[in-house]
């Protein structure tokens, strides 16, 4: 089932875990996702408003020798004949069957330091792979952590190149084809480095900052803190972009608040509030800066990415869950509601853009096999116009996502 919400801590880069294994481990998953959607003159379950995919992902790792591991994932996408006949679109944007390897690397430990270099996940607050596609991105880099100072992990990373277009439908029907693989991959910023520090010195909280710095055309900081004690949840985030000559960018900042309860084994409920500045950036603050322009500040829309990270934007969310093992599924309702300072040209002007969005989720495990089913309220100034100057009016999205693991 569909993870929106990613673990921010750095350790998740290189976990101990990936090298404790026994001489060779093989795992995987194969996934069919279904969305559909209505809007002007479109009714649900149209073709040509439906998206549908099937992708397989198999991946092994295996010890090299003492403290030395590799690991590969393949990953492969398939229409199954689904396009023309149920669906318009895929959720690659490629038509006819493709695979790439979206994993190949190579890594060492010695004392409490670790190295990994080759393509690989990412999980960093401002660089990570996005799961929300049928198939994530991932980034050709070298990674270095450290683990030498009590309770606090210390992160190094130049990160090349990416494969963002595959989550994003960029992905082209000839990247098998002769050398076109090799362009499943393009540069990241012409190379970006990053540095990071997390620490729980109190086992309550967890306090992180990362700066980056893309070869002179961005730069960006990201520090965060978030305490649960007794089940309470508070988190504070504050981010921004500096000037970059380059790119002719303003400096820009957003910051973000959260508050929540976990009731265990029963219901978890959170409120989350975000104010992005209002200078004139080419980068939305705040976003992935190697994917769709999905965000990890609090307030992330559950479908609609890109709104809250807009400039001088105001956002809250509101989400509510339940355990699987409370009731027949794990249930889960998720409300965001953003508003960009004349973000939108209207019959009157410049007028504010408003997006909001009510997600409504129904999650089960069978065994191997997870079932997903959600319904999507959305209402966006900017999306199903009858007009190009009038406010966009409601639709609806229903999406089915079966995974079997392996």
């Amino acid at each position: 089932m569909r993870l929106v919400k990613m673990s921010l801590l750095a350790a998740t880069l290189i976990t101990s875990s990936v090298f404790a294994i026994d001489n060779v481990k093989v795992d995987g998953d194969t996934k069919l996702f279904y969305s559909t959607a209505d809007g002007q003159e479109i009714d649900l379950f149209n073709k040509n408003s439906a998206t549908g995919e099937a992708a397989l992902r198999l991946g092994v790792t295996a010890d090299l020798t003492e403290g030395i591991s590799a690991g590969a994932t393949l990953y492969a996408v398939s229409t199954l004949g689904l396009y023309n006949n149920l669906v318009g679109t895929t959720w690659t944007g490629g038509l006819n069957d493709n695979f790439w390897f979206g994993e190949a690397w190579l890594a060492g430990t010695y004392g409490k330091t670790t190295g990994k270099i080759g393509r690989m996940t990412l999980d960093t607050p401002m660089v990570f792979t996005e799961t929300w596609s049928i198939v994530p991105n991932t980034f050709e880099a070298a990674v270095i952590i450290n683990q030498d100072i009590a309770n606090t992990t210390l992160v190094g990373a130049y990160v090349g190149q990416s494969n963002d277009g595959v989550i994003g439908g960029g992905i082209t029907d000839n990247v098998i084809s002769g050398d076109a693989q090799h362009n499943l991959y393009s540069s990241f910023y012409q190379g970006a480095y990053t540095v990071g520090v997390v620490n729980n010195s109190w086992e309550p909280l967890t306090v992180q900052a990362w700066y980056y710095q893309a070869q002179h055309l961005l730069s960006a900081y990201w520090v965060q803190g978030d305490l649960n004690i007794i089940g309470l949840d508070f988190g504070l985030q504050a981010t921004g972009t500096t000037e970059t000559a380059v790119l002719s960018d303003e400096s820009n900042s957003a910051f973000a608040g959260k508050i929540g309860y976990e009731m265990k084994d029963t219901f978890t409920v959170s409120g989350a509030f975000s104010q992005t500045g209002d200078k004139a950036t080419t980068t939305s603050v705040g976003a992935n800066l190697g994917g769709s322009g999905q965000s990890k500040l609090y307030t992330e829309a559950w479908w609609n990415y890109g709104y809250i990270t807009r400039n001088d934007t105001s956002a809250f969310n509101v989400t509510a869950t339940t355990p699987e093992q409370l009731t027949w599924a794990q249930l889960g309702v998720y409300f965001t509601q953003s508003t960009s300072k004349d973000a939108f040209t209207g019959a009157q002007g410049k007028e504010d853009l408003t997006m909001t969005e009510v997600t409504v989720e129904a999650a089960k495990s069978f065994g191997a096999l997870d079932v997903g089913l959600y319904y999507i309220m959305t209402k966006a100034d900017d999306l199903n116009q009858d007009k190009p100057v009038k406010k966009g009016d409601a639709f609806n999205t229903v999406q089915a996502y079966l995974t079997y693991n392996f």
